[in-house]
């Protein structure tokens, strides 16, 4: 998997767990799901995001800008 589907994925994951934390253990938990959405607010306006650069540090590979840009570029 590479970068961008992954940052989408745990964005994903980390908002639907803080929602259902949220909904059945305590009502603080949506403070996680707001944070997601600042950081994806300030992330749109400066195209810099935490998560990101640690995946990157991770290892994980970046991807194409959209699905099938190589085949594309190659027609």
């Amino acid at each position: 998997m590479t970068l961008e589907p992954m940052l989408r994925l745990i964005a994903g994951t980390v908002v639907t767990a803080s929602v259902l934390l949220g909904t059945l253990v305590h009502p603080a938990f949506l403070w996680m799901t707001g944070f997601v959405g600042l950081n994806l607010v300030q992330s749109a306006f400066t195209g810099w995001c935490p998560m990101m650069a640690i995946l990157r540090k991770a290892g994980v590979r970046e991807g194409e800008t959209r699905p099938g840009a190589r085949l594309a570029a190659q027609g």
